[in-house]
């Protein structure tokens, strides 16, 4: 085909363009090899094989919602059910959990073997049983305030299609008059029962949780970090309720959390409980994110998968420092190093393979596991070698006099 034929086709279909005035070619971003390397990771985490990704529990708060349903409407049975669901109970539970440990770590003897329980009845055990409640309501208000504020992006999400305000089983009223009673029920337990510290730290969370980490998740990544803050904040709960028993001043927030040789204590199980939510979040995320994708909720999972592996792999790198700052604070004996080391090197080893994989050949499902087996792991090894435990034991047994009665018998012999 001749030049003039060329130039009368291009004309016809594709109108010319002077050459003086032909644009540079534009060097898109999107060309550059790291992003295209990034974006070729990105598709095959988006054609991850079956059974590579991470096999979550069922929802609770899901099951929960359908016991309600097929109940009876109207039954006491069907509104104990829906409004149960709204607490995420396995949350809750864990959350309760992560203030007790701590509230139990206290190195204060006099819990354990005082004989003044009698004339001060708001020591151990009524005292826990207010932490337990007030922790728990707290824990639920929050959960309910968050399930209103994400209906719509619940709907969205296989995980939690089924929750009670997605299907129509609670109205939105009933779930804000509940989670308002929830609240104002659990801080009122934290602050009569306990102290006024524990009870604004209880509060804090609250709005922490539904007021900052709920609404950041569409805005940004940074939403993890928030919710890591939330998980800290409970261990706090339970080391300033025991510090609040044998508070020598007047027992305020600088006493409780940040004077006396016990207060690094409360700020090293929080950290730890801050540094866990990384690899077990992660790794759980990872296995939903196409989920938290179509549900406009910024995760690092489906944001930048490769920064969500070495933040993983990060904070679970944390742990061997962690507990070995709890022995050397006097909380654990020096044992709970070396008992601890090989469930903290199993975690990190998940975590290197799922830094390694970005979460497939089961990466993700290993790191996620192994997290969730770690925390109680890690805190009951904790438990049972507190400090100076065992030797009060053997002295029980043995028949030995304890330090501090010998100290009594002195003070009654002078």
């Amino acid at each position: 085909m001749s030049n003039g034929l060329l130039d009368r086709f291009n004309g016809a279909r594709f109108p010319a363009t002077p050459r003086n005035e032909v644009d540079p070619p534009a060097t898109d971003s999107a060309d550059l090899p790291h992003r295209r390397r990034q974006a070729a990771r990105n598709n095959a985490s988006e054609a991850a094989v079956p059974g590579d990704g991470v096999e979550l529990p069922t929802n609770a708060s899901s099951i929960l919602a359908e016991v309600a349903a097929r109940q009876r409407p109207g039954s006491l049975r069907r509104h104990l059910s829906a409004l149960l669901s709204l607490t995420k109970p396995r949350l809750t539970v864990l959350v309760v959990l992560t203030a007790v440990a701590p509230y139990a770590l206290y190195p204060v003897p006099s819990i354990l073997s005082s004989t003044a329980l009698a004339d001060a009845p708001s020591l151990s055990p009524l005292t826990l049983a207010f932490l337990t409640a007030g922790t728990a309501l707290s824990s639920a208000a929050a959960n309910a305030l968050n399930m209103l504020y994400e209906s719509a992006t619940d709907a969205r999400m296989a995980r939690t299609r089924n929750r009670p305000l997605v299907t129509g089983l609670v109205s939105r009223r009933a779930a804000l008059l509940f989670a308002l009673a929830a609240g104002v029920a659990g801080v009122a337990a934290l602050h009569f029962g306990v102290n006024p510290t524990v009870a604004f730290l209880g509060a804090a969370n609250i709005v922490l949780y539904a007021g900052v980490y709920t609404p950041l998740k569409r805005l940004s990544v940074a939403n993890t970090w928030a919710g890591a803050l939330v998980g800290g904040v409970p261990p706090l709960m339970g080391w300033a309720a025991a510090a609040g028993e044998c508070a020598e001043g007047d027992g305020g927030w600088r006493e409780l959390l940040l004077q006396g040789p016990a207060a690094p204590g409360g700020w090293l199980f929080a950290a730890l409980l801050f540094a866990w939510q990384f690899p077990h979040f992660m790794a759980l995320s990872w296995g939903v994110r196409k989920d938290y994708r179509a549900a406009g909720l910024r995760m690092l999972a489906w944001v930048d998968p490769a920064r969500n592996a070495r933040v993983a792999l990060r904070y679970s790198l944390a742990f061997v420092p962690l507990c070995v700052a709890l022995c050397a604070a006097g909380v654990t004996e020096w044992s709970f190093a070396a008992t601890s080391l090989p469930v903290n090197a199993w975690l990190a080893r998940e975590a290197v393979r799922f830094w390694r994989h970005e979460g497939h050949a089961g990466s993700a499902r290993g790191l996620f596991w192994a997290s969730v087996w770690h925390l109680p792991a890690v805190m009951v090894l904790a438990l049972l070698q507190k400090k100076g435990m065992w030797g009060r034991v053997w002295r029980s047994v043995a028949g030995e006099p304890d330090l501090d009665d010998e100290w009594e018998d002195a003070d009654d012999g002078r």
